[in-house]
Formats: structure tokens, sequence, C-alpha cells
């Protein structure tokens, strides 16, 4: 995902069910998104990566400003 120039990381978080709140959130307004978990399985630390379409990409992070007010 991060060397394809065809998406692009709108969001990242240390909390899987936030990552997964989200994503079912994109999804409910038609933006499909994929994560990329780097988080270390055995410390839990790190980060979780949501990434969108280049072309979803405005459109996700006023969804995300949105989410996050609510949230």
């Amino acid at each position: 995902m991060k060397d394809n120039p065809d998406f692009v990381k709108v969001y990242a978080s240390n909390k899987l069910y936030l990552i997964e709140m989200l994503k079912a959130y994109l999804a409910d307004n038609q933006i499909e998104s994929f994560i990329l978990n780097k988080q270390d399985s055995s410390y839990l630390f790190g980060d979780i990566e949501l990434y969108v379409k280049k072309e979803d990409q405005e459109k996700s992070e006023k969804h995300i400003k949105i989410f996050e007010e609510n949230e």
C-alpha cells in the first residue's frame, strides 16, 4: 500500500476498534478503505493505518472529520 500511488493513508491509530468503526463509517458513505496493521502482535505498539483510493481522499477526509467530531 505504502508504495502504491493509487492509495493514500488517511488515518492512523493504535486502537483497532477505532479503525474498524471508521472503516465501516466510510463504507456506509460509499468509500472503500483498506486496513494495514503495523502493530507488533506481542507488545501492541505501533499503528494501524487506514488507506483509501487516491480519488476518494478528499471525500474521506471530510467524513473522517465528521466521524471525529461525533466520536
